[in-house]
């Protein structure tokens, strides 16, 4: 690979990763329930995933009723990541609920042992300690009331799903294009949300409509399907490291269009978290 295209497939990495960031800042700005964003935001995801497939030529056959399994329960696992990702935008504020879900890459490395047949390696406990610290530092007071609190256990349940989800996809459907993967989740999440509609006040969507389509459009398709195909020029981990600045962007983005000012608790928990993800990313690439 010549330098120059070396540089743009890495700018077109970190503008994916900057158009994902956004999913922080919209998550807490829309003014809908979470869970009706969440199938607004599958349901016209899913006609956008549709339509590159179709345009792409990419094929929607799945392979096994072992895969059919696979997608369902992985898309089970991203609608509870994002669900709860967003209540912990709603009850905290971007800056800790995008750290929180941000102790994924450590919470993978601590799970994968049950996945895989690796053994847990010891610097994994020292980097879950680590994170537990700076989730420590990141609580204002440990009390359930807390709405601040409840952002980051909401959080960290979100970053359990999302570990789950990437180890199940990662172990069965390697042979799969990433749009078309895509897609079958975010139909999937619209289909069990479906019920929500009948219950839960969607009447918002009129004023709210473009923010959602937002969210499904430059967060969704365009930012994780351009972060799937830089996959084809990074390492996994390099690609991970990148992704670890979605926090940041995310708080920038927010202090500009939400003035949200992190406190130097956020700030201080909050790079003690990066730096673990960081420190996971290199030691995953020198393997």
């Amino acid at each position: 690979m010549s330098e120059k295209s070396h540089l743009n497939n890495l700018l077109l990495l970190i503008v994916a990763t900057v158009f994902i960031s956004t999913s922080g800042p919209l998550g807490k700005f829309i003014d809908m329930p979470t869970v009706v964003i969440i199938f607004w935001r599958s349901i016209l995801a899913a006609i956008f995933l549709f339509a590159l497939c179709l345009f792409k030529g990419i094929k929607l056959k799945i392979n096994s009723k072992k895969d059919r399994l696979t997608f369902f329960i992985a898309a089970f696992l991203m609608g509870a990541h994002w669900v709860t990702y967003f209540y912990a935008l709603k009850l905290s504020n971007v800056a800790i609920g995008m750290i929180s879900v941000f102790t994924f890459p450590v919470i993978i490395a601590l799970l994968e042992p049950l996945f895989s047949k690796t053994k847990l390696d010891p610097i994994h406990i020292l980097l879950g300690i680590m994170v537990l610290l700076g989730i420590y530092i990141l609580a204002p007071e440990f009390d359930i009331e807390n709405n601040y609190l409840q952002g980051i256990l909401f959080g960290l349940l979100s970053a359990v799903c999302y570990a789950l989800r990437i180890l199940m996809l990662k172990e069965h459907v390697t042979n799969y294009n990433g749009t078309m993967l895509m897609f079958y989740q975010v139909i999937i999440i619209a289909a069990l949300l479906v019920p929500v509609l009948f219950f839960m006040d969607t009447s918002n969507i009129t004023t709210q409509y473009p923010y959602v389509l937002l969210l499904a459009i430059v967060t969704t398709v365009i930012g994780h399907t351009m972060f799937v195909n830089s996959l084809k020029y990074f390492k996994a981990s390099t690609a991970s490291i990148i992704g670890s600045l979605q926090p940041i962007f995310g708080i920038i983005i927010a202090f500009f269009f939400l003035n949200e000012i992190p406190t130097l608790h956020t700030f201080v928990g909050g790079m003690l978290i990066l730096a673990t993800v960081i420190i996971e990313s290199i030691r995953s690439k020198a393997k």
